[in-house]
Formats: C-alpha cells, structure tokens, sequence
C-alpha cells in the first residue's frame, strides 16, 4: 500500500514537472512575439533607422530607412583611416558572404575626404559592395559620427540594432551579423 502511495506521488510529480515545462513553453512563445515599432527616429539602438539616400559610386542611389527585405549594414568611413583600412577585407567577405541576407553599404564621409582617395581605396581593397558618397557630410551627422569607422546595425524593420565605433575582430563582427539577420 506505502508502495502504491509513493508510485502514485511520483507519477503525480513527473506529470506537473511536464505540465510546468509546457506552460513555461508556452509563456516563452506568447513573449517571444515581435516588439512592438518604435516610433521615435535616431541613432540609437531601438529607435527607427534615421533615414537617407545617396549617390554611390556606382552611379545608382540607395536608400537606408524604413522596412527592407534586408537588413542592412552601413559603414561610415575615410579613405586615411587605418582602422578602415584593416577593417575594409573582412567587411567584402562578409557582404559577399551574407549577400542574400544583408545589404552592406559603405558611406565615404566625403567631408572628410577626397573622391579620387576615396576611389583609390575601394581599388585597392577590391570592395564590391556599393561604396556610397556622403558629400555633405549629412548622413554621417545623423547618426552623430565620432569616428571611423562607424559601423550601424539596422533590421529588416528599419530598426537600429547597434552602433559600434571601431573595428572588431571579423569574427565578432560575423557574430553580431548573424544576430541581425537571424532576428
């Protein structure tokens, strides 16, 4: 009979540690439902992509702002920037890599800069992605440039998801690509 009673508490047991883990299960997909929009624009994780448009060196504009098929990958950089420099091989890697997923921009502060270096760099550096031309220095200003290479982060719903000032190890940089994307 004793026997019976602890069989009977254990199955009882077993059936709420079940009944719990598929409840919190449950819980976790009701939260994992997308965020609600921001509404509010700026250069800030969690707000809407400060929109832009620019002539590339292609001949064609793009534009960066609002919901994409993609997300998008905006490098803000200067032809005499060492760190731009080291970055440059590891972002043409990952834009050929991810091309399916992620729309990678690289935006010469002209400003800065000069177009024929500018156009030197992308030779050098073989880039293929669309090299953008910020002649005004508007689009950098926007997402309130300090440095180069500033490097912004934006998902598919126009949402900026992180700016980072600086370089990375490509395989940081790839980590955090993979997060965009997958999102």
């Amino acid at each position: 009979m004793k026997r019976n009673i602890y069989i009977l508490l254990g199955v009882v047991l077993l059936v709420g540690i079940a009944l719990a883990q598929n409840a919190d299960n449950g819980i976790a997909a009701v939260f994992k439902q997308e965020e609600p929009m921001p509404t509010e624009t700026g250069p800030k994780a969690g707000l809407l992509a400060p929109a832009f448009s620019l002539k590339a060196m292609d001949g064609k504009t793009y534009s960066v702002g609002g919901a994409k098929e993609k997300a998008i990958f905006v490098s803000f950089w200067a032809s005499w920037c060492e760190p731009c420099k080291q970055e440059a091989p590891a972002l043409n890697t990952l834009a050929a890599k991810y091309k399916d997923k992620l729309d990678l921009y690289g935006v010469n502060v002209t400003t800065y800069d000069k177009i024929r270096d500018a156009k030197a760099f992308v030779d050098e550096y073989k880039l293929t992605f669309p090299i953008l031309l910020d002649e005004d220095g508007t689009a950098y200003a926007k997402y309130n440039g300090l440095a180069f290479p500033t490097n912004v982060l934006i998902d598919s719903r126009g949402v900026v998801q992180e700016i980072i000032l600086g370089i990375l190890p490509e395989k940081e940089l790839e980590r955090k690509i993979k997060e965009l994307i997958e999102d």
